[in-house]
């Protein structure tokens, strides 16, 4: 019985993971359940889908992929998509072990998530010597604190080339508890560390984004038509964890 539940979850799983991200409001079917709209909440969904429901299972995708997928941009770059289908399919096939609400949901996804992404860059990996770049990353939305209402007022690919100035601790703190949703306790053990560090690498992040924010908002736009060569403007990418090591 849980073999054929965690099979068809699969199938789910590599279904919904061909949905561009930028398609999640609108990627319902056609014409969806009637019973997709009584699992609207999240939470409901989430115990449908651990007795094996594939509708179930969509609707709490849809509600935790985004979030997933920013964290894992962090940490892996162009590769994130890959790794959150690897993280998935192992969500799909432990489910039915989950013990917790909707909140240790997210902690418990953003474990596995994390785990991942870490097999992954030790696959991939090719260490320079430890340098200042360690402490960077990249691409990390942020919300909270006194910083929230400055946050909120940019789009979202703004923050992720401004929260990637921030140091690594602290940015991949206000990932996890604005992004992801999950408080200090749950944070902390996501990164194995304590409650308290993270609550202050959250808050000593959200600052300095703020100051960020401020400055980015007091300097002028550069001038990019004054300033072409001849080969035209080049964009630079913000680097990704995988990259700085």
């Amino acid at each position: 019985m849980m073999s054929r539940s965690w099979g068809g979850l699969v199938k789910v799983v590599r279904a919904l993971v061909s949905v561009r991200p930028e398609d999640f409001g609108q990627d319902m079917p056609d014409e969806p359940p009637v019973r997709w709209r009584s699992m609207a909440d999240p939470s409901t969904a989430l115990r449908a889908a651990q007795d094996g429901d594939e509708d179930g299972f969509r609707v709490l995708y849809r509600a935790v992929q985004p979030g997933v997928l920013r964290y894992l941009r962090v940490l892996v770059g162009d590769d994130a998509e890959d790794v959150a289908s690897e993280a998935w399919l192992q969500i799909a096939r432990d489910l039915a072990t989950f013990r917790g609400d909707l909140d240790g949901f997210r902690g418990w996804a953003a474990t596995i998530a994390r785990n991942r992404a870490m097999d992954h860059l030790r696959h991939q990996r090719r260490r320079p010597a430890s340098s200042a770049q360690d402490e960077q990353l990249a691409e990390v939305p942020a919300r909270e604190d006194t910083a929230e209402s400055a946050v909120d007022a940019i789009g979202t690919d703004a923050a992720l080339a401004l929260v990637a100035k921030l140091p690594r601790d602290q940015a991949e703190a206000v990932l996890l508890r604005a992004v992801m949703g999950l408080d200090a306790t749950a944070a902390a053990r996501v990164l194995g560390k304590r409650a308290g560090a993270v609550r202050t690498a959250a808050h000593r992040g959200l600052r300095k984004l703020a100051d960020l924010l401020d400055a980015e908002s007091r300097t002028p736009p550069p001038a990019a038509k004054n300033r072409r060569s001849a080969n035209g403007v080049t964009q630079m990418a913000t680097p990704t964890l995988k990259e700085v090591r």
